[in-house]
Formats: structure tokens, sequence, C-alpha cells
């Protein structure tokens, strides 16, 4: 089977959060399943990412869709696949891709955190992916169709094994935000081992702007109020002067990134390696905050990982708790079940291996595009 792929290729030099990964995990993925991709040679996606002025953005979705048309009339494949944000999608031109007889699916990752209500522009596929289990209810809602599996991940077979000598650390990699910083904050003193690696961590918070005109300030609220609602404007009123700073504990565990071989390492030989499924958000009380399945909670397993993440809707779907994940709901927990996690090699050994084993079946990239087709 050959698939069409648009899932946001393009240089690597884009000043946004990373995006890159995902075209290696989908693509090795799809070739381990036995099926061949295809793109649309110099398609950049990734440049629908970028803060463009509406005619930039016009003018980039008119190239796009045009070029992508015309070689998928051309090359014929089994099926389109994308990871597409709405203002990227051309509705028109996913009609006219389905009228040729060619379905269409798209992939969204961030639906429960950006979203009050599914985008109209979903609507055109004919199937969703929807990894996050908080989301389902919206796009049932929508009525539009859709089917929960997971985030598409993909490992190296070389790291496919525990076979592993522990270090004593407890690792966190990911980037900073207040919500981890808050969280940190409560636990650090009483995990010794703890080190915190990623972007963000070691710099300075970058201060609020104070240089947008009275008139430019409005615009933008407007906006927020538009996309967001007004109880999240009002909950981002409450929280201007929140800052939540690190304390004396936590800063000596932080560390800066990681090269991809030390990113490995760190989630494979760690004692515990930790996930946080929370989120900062002006729609959620900041004591309170959204959460959902990342995709932490397939890579780390699938390394071999004993993996510590926090509990959210929907992981007792993916894993059995306590048998091939463990799982915390608070602060006072997490410290708790790192101790039982530390004293317990047999319960660690054993989460590395029924957790890896259940996350490269059913979790994986091939067994996900056998529900695919299935759904088609």
């Amino acid at each position: 089977m050959k698939i069409f792929l648009s899932f946001l290729q393009g240089p690597e030099h884009y000043p946004v959060p990373a995006y890159s990964f995902w075209q290696y995990y989908i693509k090795n993925g799809i070739e381990e399943a036995g099926d061949q991709w295809d793109e649309c040679p110099g398609a950049d996606w990734a440049m629908g990412l970028l803060p463009l002025s509406k005619p930039d953005l016009d003018k980039w979705r008119v190239q796009i869709w045009e070029k992508t048309i015309d070689y998928i009339k051309k090359n014929r494949p089994d099926f389109f696949l994308s990871y597409l944000y709405p203002h990227q999608i051309d509705v028109n031109a996913i009609n006219e891709i389905k009228k040729s007889g060619i379905p269409c699916i798209n992939f969204f990752c961030d639906n429960y955190r950006e979203f009050d209500r599914i985008p109209n522009a979903f609507g055109a596929f004919d199937l969703n992916w929807v990894p996050e289990f908080e989301s389902l209810a919206a796009y049932k809602h929508a009525g539009f169709k859709h089917i929960h599996l997971p985030m598409p991940m993909w490992v190296d077979p070389l790291y496919r094994n525990t076979n592993i000598a522990e270090s004593q650390q407890v690792t966190f990699i990911g980037s900073a935000d207040q919500q981890r910083i808050a969280l940190f904050n409560e636990t650090a003193e009483k995990i010794d081992t703890l080190k915190i690696y990623g972007t963000g961590w070691l710099g300075k918070s970058k201060p609020a702007t104070a240089q947008d005109s009275f008139i430019s300030k409005g615009i933008n609220q407007v906006q927020f109020i538009k996309k967001y609602g007004l109880g999240a404007y009002c909950q981002k009123m409450a929280r201007r002067s929140v800052n939540v700073a690190v304390n004396g504990q936590l800063s000596d565990k932080l560390n800066g990134n990681l090269s991809f071989e030390a990113y490995i390492d760190h989630t494979r030989h760690s004692l515990i390696t930790l996930g946080i499924n929370r989120f900062p958000s002006f729609r959620f009380p900041f004591k309170n905050p959204g959460k959902y399945s990342r995709l932490r909670d397939i890579e780390a397993p699938m390394l071999g990982a004993c993996y510590l993440t926090e509990w959210t809707e929907g992981l007792d779907l993916l894993y059995d708790i306590d048998r091939e994940i463990a799982c915390y709901s608070s602060s006072e927990e997490l410290i708790f079940q790192i101790g039982r996690l530390d004293k317990d090699k047999p319960l660690r050994d054993g989460i590395r291996k029924k957790g890896q084993q259940r996350a490269l079946s059913e979790h994986s990239i091939p067994h996900t595009l056998k529900l695919i087709k299935a759904g088609l």
C-alpha cells in the first residue's frame, strides 16, 4: 500500500517548536509495516507552522495544495495521511482528493490543549486520528468521523530490548513551563537523584513585552477571547502576576538539552524515567491543570524505560497500570511512587519488559495502520 504523506516536512531551521521528528517516526513506521510512503517533492509543509501574515498564508496554501493535488493525481496513492493544523487545511483541496477516490486521514495531537470545539476544517477528512482520550467526546459532538489511536512513535530495533544496566538517576526530559516548575518545586527536595533536562530550564524567563500599542493589545485580547473563550480570558487576567520561579532545591537538578544519543541513553538506563502530562493553559485553573497522554507515554516504554507518568484519562486503555507503567496523580504520590520503585528491582524489571512488549505490539505505527485501514 502506498501512503501519501503531509507530515510537517520541510527545512529544520524554522523558528517554531520541534516538528521534524514526526516525519522520521511515520516514515520508518510505514516501512516497518511493509507499506510505502510518498510525498510531493519540494512541498514545504512546515512553512505553514510559521506566523505568516494572512496574504502570505493564503499564498502558501494555494501554492502547496495546487502542487500536491497535481502530484497525487499523477501518482495515485492508496490514501492521504496528514498532520495539519486547521489554518493549513484547504477544504476544497481535500474534497478534490476524496472525489478522485483517495481517502484522506488527518492526525492531530493537541486537540485538548488547543480547542474547546473541534474546528470545522477537520470535518473534511474521511477519518480523524485522535490520540487524546479527552477529545473523543468533542469529535463525537462535532459529528466528525474519528478513530482513537496512540501517538505515532517508532524506535530503532537496536533499542528494543530490556537488557539494561540501570543508573541510579531519576530523569525527566522535556522543556520548562510553569506547571512543570511548580510540580518539581514541590518534590525536588525529596528526590535526591532527580536530574532534569531540556529547553528553558537553564535560561531566564522571557519578560512580558511592554511595547505593544493600546490598539494592538486590544486586538490580541479580542483574538484570544474568540479562540479560547471568555472564561480563559478571565483566567489569564487573574494570573497576570503569577510567575512560578525555580526554587533553590530544584535549581541544582537542572540541565540543558541532550543530544539524540544521550536522550536515548538517559531514557533507557535511568532508574526511573518520568512523564508529566499536565500543561499550562488559561482554560484551566492553575491548581487544577488540564492533562492528556503525551508522546512520551508511548516512546519511553518502547525504549524499555521503567516509566512513571502522570495519570490522565485513557492511560488504563493503553497499559496495565503497575504492571506495564506506573502512575502518580499528585506531588505526594510522585514522591511515594519513586520511593516504591527505587526499593523494588523486580517491579522495575517487570515494568521495563511488559511495558515495552505492550507498546511495541499494540501501540506501534504498523498496528495503528492496520486499524486505520480497517476503519476506512
